[in-house]
């Protein structure tokens, strides 16, 4: 039987005019590593390493190469993290003197350190006189010129491993009340760790196989300063055998370290560092698997500790301008289209961004000159931010542990907060094997294990299915009403903004458009974006003796019209949009002609988008019957009517 032949992806073959030249640099490469693999006596190679200044090389390379390690690690780990998190004036030119000693010659480099800290050098003799300490010909001199040209891997790689960190995990853990050294020792170094570990051991590869800069600035001194590499280079005068030998060991060092990084280091922070985002993409429940139990607010324990009331006074200024006061348990949703600032005044309320300043009051204390982790705010971004490396369980007690509550008072407290979530059978499992949903309850458990003063959540249900969203609404008003403090919900979902909250802050271009109750809000929107997120038809316009001046054009009549000549918005129900295909007769003073352009189900009906030449866009629902019976379709020829009194005209 003939076999198909295989099809070439198009574009898969290498043009020859660049596969020739790479096969070349291949072998190029390859080459001197073949030489010594060639040359090797290997009947001879055991009594090559084993010789008394070859081990004795030996020791000094492993000991000079860990202790440059440890200098590199002592300052070079604060270096990385100052040049990936901090501004400030230079930045460049110090990331420029990182990288030197990578380009400079080592030769240059030893002669540079000579002319630095040698009894003639700048510092030389000051360190002689002062603490007897003289590093040329020294073992420590050898420890100095290995660091210099070695530690420059490691701040590079851990500078790209912080720079790939999303800084939401470090301002969540302040935000739970992690100190800036705590959020470095328990979040930020154990979520880099990879990059630290490569940078390591790239730094001890180099550090071993230091040779010019080494001899310089240390010399060559038997027992003192004679490295593995410096001896090399002596054998290849007196016993060139006995050298390939010893550089063949070098060079297994190198292919050792090398294979075992995989390509680490020169990688971007991968999946490994974000296993909320990839869970976020994940179904709720998998497929055939019974949903996780939430229990009623009414059937579980009471809070493991007393809520105190704490009001809010806050004076935001930036591009988010407002002035905020809130009661004791109040609950408020913060609404408005992309950019509008919501986002921005929660970061200012946390103190976190630039753009906004907030003058802060929580009860009778004012924060507003307190750091992130000591104002008692606690924030639920909009994927979680869980930390990768800690359980659900460890997650939770973070907030507790940050505040000096015992370990196991706060592992117990905490497993309290997943059982209220629904979460608790999951207690040890890490966020990678959490769906979204179960992720986004284990950070809302999280945030009210922390039992901040101020709680602000960044649409905290958006990763969850509708189904499992009714519910974690349902449990998370009844733990809202308990919570003494102020409560924050930025969402884009009207039936959270009803449901969970008190007040409605609506926002656009960081000002405040509205601040009412939801039923107000519902009734009247002030707001475009809100009339559409609550399904209405919105037309801003201008108000005329009878109506609107939509700005799309056309004539709208409402039934109570507002004084002429202002800025105002009409807000038209899409059910009390009729549509007909001939023109209506009677009481209708809104007619206007259009075509369907769109149609949707909603639930039990259908939403159609009108156009017309003379009027903005509508939208209008009908049951399927009526669809039916009209014989609509996209590109169908209508007529819509709007009785004036289904149209409520409000200011802007």
């Amino acid at each position: 039987m003939r076999r198909p032949a295989l099809r070439r992806t198009p574009g898969a073959r290498a043009p020859l005019l660049l596969t020739v030249p790479a096969l070349l640099a291949v072998a190029f490469l390859m080459l001197p590593l073949v030489g010594i693999l060639a040359r090797t006596s290997w009947g001879e190679l055991g009594d090559h390493l084993t010789a008394d200044a070859t081990t004795e090389a030996l020791r000094l390379s492993l000991l000079v190469s860990l202790w440059a390690l440890g200098l590199s690690l002592l300052l070079g780990v604060p270096l990385a993290w100052l040049l990936a998190r901090v501004p400030f004036p230079g930045k460049a030119f110090v990331r420029s003197l990182v990288l030197l000693p990578m380009v400079l010659p080592p030769t240059v480099g030893g002669v540079a350190l000579l002319l630095a800290f040698g009894r003639r050098g700048l510092l030389g003799p000051w360190l002689e006189d002062t603490f007897g300490i003289t590093l040329p010909f020294h073992t420590s001199g050898a420890v100095v010129a290995a660091t210099f040209v070695a530690m420059p891997f490691l701040v590079i790689s851990l500078e790209g491993a912080l720079g790939g960190l999303r800084p939401r995990y470090e301002e969540t853990a302040a935000s739970l009340g992690a100190s800036p050294v705590r959020v470095f020792l328990t979040v930020t170094l154990p979520m880099v760790a990879p990059g630290l570990i490569a940078g390591a051991a790239l730094t001890w590869a180099r550090a071993l196989g230091e040779f010019g800069a080494t001899i310089t600035f240390a010399g060559n001194l038997p027992g003192t300063t004679q490295t593995l590499p410096l001896q090399v280079y002596l054998l290849l005068q007196d016993s060139p055998e006995a050298a390939t030998s010893v550089s063949l060991l070098l060079l297994a060092i190198a292919m050792i370290v090398l294979i075992a990084l995989r390509g680490r280091w020169t990688g971007t922070p991968g999946d490994h560092r974000d296993p909320a985002h990839r869970a976020a993409g994940r179904p709720e429940e998998p497929a055939g698997t019974a949903p996780d139990p939430l229990p009623e607010p009414s059937a579980l324990p009471p809070d493991p500790r007393p809520s105190e009331p704490w009001p809010l006074h806050a004076d935001v200024t930036g591009f988010t301008r407002l002035a905020l006061d809130a009661g004791p348990g109040t609950t408020i949703a913060v609404v408005g289209p992309n950019g509008a600032g919501k986002t921005t005044l929660l970061r200012a309320l946390l103190g976190l961004t630039p753009r906004a300043h907030a003058v802060l009051r929580l009860g009778d204390r004012d924060v507003t000159a307190l750091p992130p982790h000591r104002r008692g705010v606690a924030w639920v971004p909009q994927d979680g931010a869980l930390f990768p490396h800690l359980s659900a369980l460890a997650n939770t007690a973070y907030g507790l542990r940050a505040h000096g509550v015992p370990r196991a008072e706060a592992r117990r407290e905490a497993q309290d907060w997943l059982d209220r979530l629904g979460v608790g059978h999951l207690a040890h499992r890490r966020p990678d094997r959490l769906s979204g949903g179960q992720a986004q309850r284990v950070a809302l458990a999280r945030a009210l294990a922390a039992r901040p003063r101020l709680l602000l959540l960044d649409e905290p249900l958006a990763a969850l299915d509708q189904t499992t969203r009714a519910r974690v609404r349902h449990t998370l008003r009844g733990h809202l009403a308990r919570f003494g403090g102020v409560c924050l919900i930025v969402t884009h979902d009207p039936v959270e903004a009803v449901s969970l909250a008190d007040r409605v802050l609506v926002l656009e271009d960081g000002r405040v458009l509205q601040d009412e109750p939801p039923a107000e809000v519902t009734r009247h929107p002030r707001s475009p974006w809100v009339a559409r997120m609550l399904g209405r038809n919105a037309w801003p316009g201008t108000t005329t003796a009878d109506g609107l001046a939509p700005e799309g054009g056309g004539r709208l009549v409402a039934a109570e019209p507002l004084p002429a000549g202002a800025p105002a918005l009409a807000v038209i129900g899409p059910e009390a949009v009729s549509v007909h295909r001939e023109r209506p007769t009677g009481s209708p003073r809104n007619v206007w002609p259009g075509t369907v352009r769109e149609i949707t189900a909603v639930g039990s009906r259908l939403r159609l988008l009108i156009t017309s030449a003379e009027a903005p866009d509508l939208v209008a629902e009908v049951t399927p019957e009526s669809a039916a019976e009209l014989g609509l379709t996209d590109g169908s020829a209508v007529w819509t009517s709007v009785k004036a009194t289904e149209a409520t005209v409000v200011p802007l």
